[in-house]
């Protein structure tokens, strides 16, 4: 299961009920932060979650509302003794833009950092999930991102029962779609298994409306994105390369997601953001505002 945690849903500036841009996805033991806004340790607290869980960091762009959280959210990891190395990632300059950053304060302990430069293409890859960043066109570079789980399979274990087989190593091959060998007889694991397809969580957070946007969506069971204006301020948008709530979705409706959830609205529309809602859903009936604190279990 993957489960998904709203910790700002903000535009540039926070408000009373929203911080900035922050999403947190648990997988098993990864806990991966998506972009890292001011305050978002202390949404960490509010919520009773521990940063020291977190296991990468992917971030969208270094624009100020994705990146102000970073260096405190740092320097309580190395107050905290995190011990593991915390992987972060990011699009080409991540790599200049930490160095600036690290060299800005001082840290009384030491943090074991690696850093990861992105391009398009899948960059983090295990037997249960992939992940993968595509380019976006923004006045920053600027990626968005890919949580894949794999295929996998559920054995059928009254069958084998039936036949004398135990749960044990034996099913391991099984569980992997692959044939075994039993008492010399091939077990099939076609007619032993059912195929369990992987759950898909595609993130866009700032970008002007682009091909890679629907390519990056494909088959989503869950698109989270910006929605930065309505389509009156269309011209805006194109002008500060953001999308508007119709074109996110209609990348939504044309690669076939499943749910869509809106953030990164612009406080034009703060206590009337029913406006950007209602315009998605005119196209794509099945989206949803993203509100600080919402929990999603996929």
């Amino acid at each position: 299961m993957v489960e998904i945690t709203f910790l700002g849903t903000s535009q540039a500036i926070p408000t009373k009920e929203k911080n900035q841009a922050s999403i947190l996805l648990k997988y098993g033991a990864e806990n991966i932060l998506i972009d890292c806004g001011e305050g978002t340790q202390r949404q960490f607290r509010i919520l009773g979650l521990n940063a020291c869980k977190i296991t990468k960091i992917l971030i969208t762009h270094w624009h100020g509302d994705h990146i102000l959280g970073l260096p405190g959210l740092l320097q309580t990891l190395a107050l905290s003794n995190y011990s593991r190395t915390l992987e972060i990632y990011g699009p080409i300059g991540t790599k200049y833009y930490m160095k600036k950053m690290m060299e800005l304060f001082i840290f009384r302990e030491k943090l074991k950092v690696e850093i990861h430069e992105l391009s398009n293409g899948i960059f983090f890859e295990t037997k249960e999930f992939r992940l993968e960043a595509l380019k976006m066109r923004h006045p920053a570079p600027c990626l968005a991102y890919n949580f894949t789980e794999k295929t996998r399979y559920r054995i059928d274990m009254t069958k084998l029962n039936k036949i004398g087989i135990k749960p044990g190593p034996i099913l391991k091959e099984l569980q992997q779609g692959k044939n075994i060998d039993f008492q010399g007889k091939k077990i099939d694991a076609k007619k032993f298994t059912k195929e369990v397809l992987g759950k898909k969580i595609s993130f866009i957070l700032d970008t002007a409306i682009n091909e890679n946007c629907y390519k990056i969506a494909e088959n989503s069971d869950v698109l989270i994105a910006e929605a930065c204006f309505s389509k009156l301020e269309e011209n805006l948008a194109k002008e500060r390369e953001h999308l508007t709530a119709e074109q996110i979705a209609d990348v939504a409706k044309k690669s076939k997601v499943k749910k869509l959830f809106l953030m990164h609205i612009s406080q034009r529309y703060d206590r009337r953001e029913k406006i950007i809602l209602d315009e998605a859903k005119k196209i794509f009936k099945n989206s949803e505002l993203a509100k600080d604190f919402m929990k999603l279990e996929i």
